[in-house]
């Protein structure tokens, strides 16, 4: 991205002021070198989204921020119903509510080595993953709708974890004013035999090592400490959320012209909150993230089986849970005055600060946790939640690295086994079905991880605690 077209208010922070049909200003978060290394396409999307109706203080990009569907990935914007805000499926994106849970093993490194080629093969075995992969769970109709109904509390009712589980969980794992009768009957079909899966792309199931701590303080709170080993489960909606996002863009692009909305890209195809088509995207979103919700909370109860098979010794307990691609209901501070709005965070975290009422009374004092996941062979990160960042990005931060190159281009680059055999080198153990897979998730496909993770902790967005190096794999 051209440096030089954007106003530069601070190291972190870079401007795009308003301009032809630009309600708001957009604002870009990062170094200036991760700036520079954004696509050009970032800065259009960021200013196409500043010039939707009803939008809020600014159009932001997260420091991980790359091109994607309507919305750059790493986009937040907030937006309010009562002066004609509108809700994007393209805000949200395609795997509603993808996100990353980390679960406490009690265990230590020195413990786990020993161990670890039992525990990769045990849990590769007991968590399906890959492109259309199918787990041992059936839903019928009914089950479905109550499963999108009730996301990890209908889990952990079903015996899939312990109702402390939920304490853990935004929103306590259950996403209000859920609409199962709004997904429609291919998305249903899609996910009936696709809980507790992992799928493909960039998720994973990891076991990783605590590297380093730079917040005592908020690590202890966090029940964190060098050389421990935690459990890190990066996934999403699956095919259910894939298809409500297909759906509701089609729909949402040929319904604009009723209500008046010129779409500056037909990929931010989007409606008014108060709509019908609105509304009834909110319900089968809401769903969604259910879905996902649940789905997380199904993979947790199998990944605490194969650790009772190979380490009966273990522990595991959840730090915490958190999604990205949603569209929340929130208060914030919007020109001093106290506004609900809807809140699109696409491939961003939620990221409260100290004393927020929403948070877990464990965290009110020190924070949210933020978990920011890696790619295959670096490291991952927990971070904390700001007071500052209500007021720079509706308390939003990154959610990971970002790709760099485009799957092609990375399968054009690495060959799996080549992957493999280069971290198996550096101890990390990688099972996936998908030679593929692995080659089109190749670490150098990312953005510098850490680097991204600097500048948010730099630009206030949320602050380092621990970083994480993997151990074990497990990839679609």
């Amino acid at each position: 991205m051209d440096t030089t077209s954007l106003v530069r208010k601070s190291d972190h922070e870079w401007w795009i002021p308003p301009a032809g049909d630009m309600r708001v200003p957009g604002v870009i978060y990062g170094s200036e070198a991760l700036v520079r290394d954004m696509d050009e396409k970032v800065r259009e999307q960021v200013m196409h989204v500043a010039m939707l109706p009803g939008i809020q203080r600014a159009s932001y990009a997260m420091p991980d921020a790359h091109w994607g569907y309507g919305f750059p990935i790493g986009g937040v914007a907030a937006f309010d119903p009562r002066e004609g805000g509108v809700v994007s499926a393209g805000g949200v994106g395609f795997d509603i509510s993808c996100g990353v849970r980390t679960l406490h093993t009690r265990l230590t490194t020195e413990e786990v080595e020993p161990i670890k080629t039992r525990l990769a093969q045990e849990l590769s075995r007991s968590v399906p993953a890959g492109v259309g992969s199918h787990g041992r769970i059936h839903l019928d109709e009914r089950e479905l709708d109550a499963m999108l109904e009730g996301g990890a509390q209908w889990a952990v009712e079903r015996g899939y974890g312990v109702d402390a589980d939920l304490d853990r969980i935004e929103e306590r794992g259950r996403a209000a004013g859920a609409a199962p009768s709004a997904v429609s009957p291919r998305a249903r079909h899609r996910q009936q035999d696709e809980m507790g899966t992992l799928g493909s792309g960039n998720h994973y199931l990891e076991l990783q090592r605590v590297a380093d701590v730079y917040d005592d303080g908020v690590a202890r709170a966090f029940g964190l400490a060098i050389d421990d080993v935690v459990v890190s489960i990066h996934c999403g909606s699956r095919g259910l959320g894939h298809q409500i996002g297909t759906e509701f863009l089609r729909d949402m692009a040929a319904a604009a012209p009723r209500f008046g909305i010129v779409l500056p890209d037909r990929e931010l195809a989007c409606a008014p909150v108060d709509s019908e088509i609105g509304q009834r995207y909110l319900g089968a979103m809401r769903a969604g993230i259910n879905c996902a919700l649940a789905n997380r909370q199904i993979i947790t109860h199998l990944v605490r089986k194969a650790f009772a098979t190979v380490a009966p010794g273990a522990t595991l307990t959840l730090l915490y849970d958190v999604s990205h691609n949603t569209c929340k209901l929130e208060t914030h501070s919007v020109d001093g005055t106290e506004k609900q709005v809807f809140i699109h965070r696409k491939g961003a975290t939620r990221s409260l600060g100290p004393g927020d009422a929403d948070l877990p009374p464990g965290f009110r004092d020190v924070g949210q946790p933020v978990l920011i996941g890696g790619t295959m062979g670096t490291a991952s990160y927990i971070l904390v939640g700001t007071r500052e960042s209500e007021r720079l990005s509706f308390s939003s931060s990154c959610h990971g690295a970002g790709r760099a190159m485009s799957r092609s281009q990375a399968l054009r680059t690495w060959k799996g086994r080549q992957v493999v055999d280069e971290l198996a080198a550096r101890g990390i153990i990688v099972r996936s079905p998908s030679s593929r897979g692995v080659a089109e998730e190749a670490p150098g496909a990312y953005k510098d991880v850490s680097a991204v993770v600097d500048a948010a902790h730099a630009a206030g967005l949320s602050r380092k605690v621990a970083r994480l190096v993997p151990l074990v794999c497990v990839k679609g």
